[in-house]
């Protein structure tokens, strides 16, 4: 099947209505099994971490904690000079793994695992017997972040 590296429409409506707060919220990261293996799809239209579990679609191996990690350092950013809020995380890294990875959600597990973006590696990605690492823009700016507003 595929992912395709989007925010989440369900997301984008559940911000307006005041269900995320992503500074206090409990946001996850999880990891989505290698494009030969998975069975679903993963894009704009993908509304709940449970889409990837119910499809049996989170990626497993030596080192990987189910559920995903944690995101840390969540710093929300306004840029009034261009008008956009954009959203920081710090690296995740699950170390000393064993892991083959085609993309991640990225989640809110304070409501319920709603989803928030899903991002295509553009490809496998694995590690053997390493860390394997997400590395987000830093420092995210309003060009680059995976969270945008504007």
């Amino acid at each position: 099947m595929a992912i395709t590296t989007e925010l989440c429409n369900s997301f984008k409506g559940e911000i307006l209505q005041g269900i995320h707060n992503l500074t206090s919220d409990t946001l996850k990261v999880a990891l989505i099994k290698s494009n030969t293996t998975m069975s679903g799809t993963y894009n704009a239209d993908t509304e709940n971490y449970s889409n990837v579990t119910g499809n049996n679609d989170e990626a497993s191996g030596t080192g990987y904690d189910s559920t995903g990690k944690d995101l840390t350092s969540v710093s929300v950013t306004v840029d009034d000079t261009e008008n956009i809020a954009y959203v920081d995380f710090a690296n995740v890294t699950w170390a000393s793994s064993s892991i083959t990875a085609a993309g991640c959600i990225i989640y809110n597990d304070t409501q319920s695992g709603k989803a928030i973006a899903v991002i295509d590696f553009n490809g496998d990605k694995t590690s053997t017997n390493g860390d394997f690492v997400i590395e987000f823009p830093d420092p995210a700016t309003p060009t680059d972040a995976i969270i945008v507003i504007s």
